[in-house]
């Protein structure tokens, strides 16, 4: 089914969930990330309604839940059915990435290269000629992975840029 041009009027988030290979594995990755600790840290489910909910004909899973300042973060690992891995890199249509907001751009940037989190380029100022709207001018940017590839950015959005 194709979506309408009928508004639906979706402003908020709630969370953003990312299966995981290994769940123990990645809450120790976003706690370090975040500096919080889960407020879910090892619930199950098993269930084939649920299962059924997202296109599976059962679930087993476990799962966590990171809560941050203005949305959740939910890691699940699905024991049954295993997914396959994807190859999240950034031009593959339905790959994805989590944004995390930062003030000190440059002392988060080497912060995090210190403690060896592996970015995947070089950080990136916008400039003129590069990017339009011109409030984005400014806007320092960096991607990188999490254990199993899921793309994350960290942002310092500059003047009038959407991420402000």
């Amino acid at each position: 089914m194709v979506a309408t041009s009928t508004p639906m009027n979706l402003t908020r988030a709630a969370h953003v969930g990312i299966s995981v290979s290994d769940l123990d594995v990645s809450i120790a990755f976003y706690k370090a990330l975040t500096g919080r600790e889960p407020v879910v840290a090892d619930e199950t489910m098993n269930s084939v309604p649920f299962g059924g909910s997202q296109g599976l004909p059962d679930a087993k899973l476990r799962y966590a839940t990171f809560n941050l300042d203005n949305i959740g973060i939910d890691l699940i690992q699905f024991e049954e059915p295993v997914g396959r891995r994807t190859d999240g890199a950034a031009n593959r249509p339905g790959s994805m990435h989590l944004c995390f907001k930062v003030d000190d751009f440059d002392a988060v940037y080497q912060r995090m290269k210190d403690a060896g989190y592996g970015f995947l380029g070089d950080d990136y100022t916008f400039i003129a000629g590069e990017v339009t709207p011109e409030a984005a001018l400014g806007t320092q940017v960096a991607y990188f992975n999490d254990p199993d590839g899921t793309n994350l950015e960290i942002i310092r959005p500059k003047g009038g840029f959407a991420a402000d």
